[in-house]
C-alpha cells in the first residue's frame, strides 16, 4: 500500500507539476513573477509570451495582469484529486510504520545512528568503502551499516514528515485554518519549493534503494523486505 501510493504521489504530482513548472520563494508567485527555478518539463516551460499588460493603478510597481499569447497545459485537476488522496494513504501507512516501529524499538534500535556512528570520519570512511568495494550479496534487513541508518534516518525523520507538512501547508482548506503550517516556511510557494525538493530526494532514495537490492541479492532483498525471513 505505501508503495503504491508513493507511486501514485509520484506521477499525480508530476502533471501537477507539468501545469505550471516553476518554483517561487516566499507567499506569491505566477508567471509574471520572478522564479527561483524554472523546469523544462511540458510546453508551459518555453513558451510564446505575453500581450500588452494592463496595470490596476497609475503609479509605478503597481500590479497588472496581462493574456497569455499560448495555449497552456493546465488539464490537472484530476491529478489534483488523486494526488490528495494518495497521500492519506501515505500519511496512515506512514503512521502505522512510525507507531509499530517506535513500540517495537526497530527505530531506536535498528535505524537511528549510534553517538559513535555520527562522527564525520565515519561516514567518510562508509562512503569511501562503498564506492571502493563492489557491492556484494548481503542479508536481508538488520543490523544496518551507518550509510545505511543516516539514509533510513532522513528519509523516515526528515524527508516524509517534510513531504506530509508542505503538502499540508500548500492545501487551501488546511492552509485556511492553520495559516501557521505554510508560515513555518515563509508562504505557501516556499512550501510548494520544499515540497519538490523533498520529493527529488525521496526519488533518488527509491532509485538508489532499489539499484542496491537487484545488486546485493534480489530474491534475498525482498524476502526480508516482505515476509522479514
Amino acid at each position: 500500500m505505501l508503495a503504491l501510493s508513493v507511486l501514485t504521489l509520484a506521477l499525480s504530482g508530476f502533471v501537477i507539476l507539468m501545469a505550471h513548472p516553476r518554483l517561487y520563494w516566499g507567499q506569491v508567485g505566477n508567471d509574471l513573477t520572478p522564479a527561483l527555478m524554472e523546469l523544462p518539463v511540458s510546453r508551459n516551460y518555453h513558451h510564446g509570451g505575453w500581450a500588452p499588460g494592463t496595470t490596476f493603478y497609475r503609479y509605478a510597481g503597481s500590479p497588472y495582469s496581462a493574456s497569455r499569447t499560448y495555449d497552456i497545459l493546465n488539464q490537472n485537476g484530476w491529478a489534483r484529486s488523486l494526488h490528495f488522496l494518495a497521500a492519506w494513504f501515505l500519511v496512515v501507512t506512514g503512521l502505522i510504520y512510525a507507531l509499530a516501529g517506535l513500540f517495537s524499538g526497530h527505530l531506536l534500535r535498528d535505524i537511528l545512528p549510534r553517538g559513535r556512528e555520527l562522527a564525520p570520519r565515519v561516514l567518510w570512511h562508509e562512503l569511501r568503502q562503498h564506492l571502493r568495494s563492489p557491492s556484494r550479496s548481503a542479508a536481508g534487513g538488520p543490523p544496518y551499516n551507518p550509510l545505511q541508518k543516516y539514509t533510513y534516518s532522513g528519509v523516515v525523520i526528515l524527508a516524509l514528515p517534510l513531504m506530509v507538512v508542505t503538502g499540508m501547508a500548500m492545501s487551501p482548506a488546511i492552509s485556511a485554518a492553520y495559516p501557521w503550517l505554510a508560515g513555518m516556511f515563509g508562504g505557501s510557494q516556499s512550501a510548494r519549493t520544499v515540497h519538490f525538493f523533498a520529493f527529488a530526494v525521496l526519488v533518488l532514495f527509491v532509485l538508489v534503494h532499489v539499484a542496491m537490492v537487484i545488486l546485493t541479492g534480489f530474491k534475498r532483498q525482498m524476502r526480508a523486505m516482505t515476509v522479514g525471513d
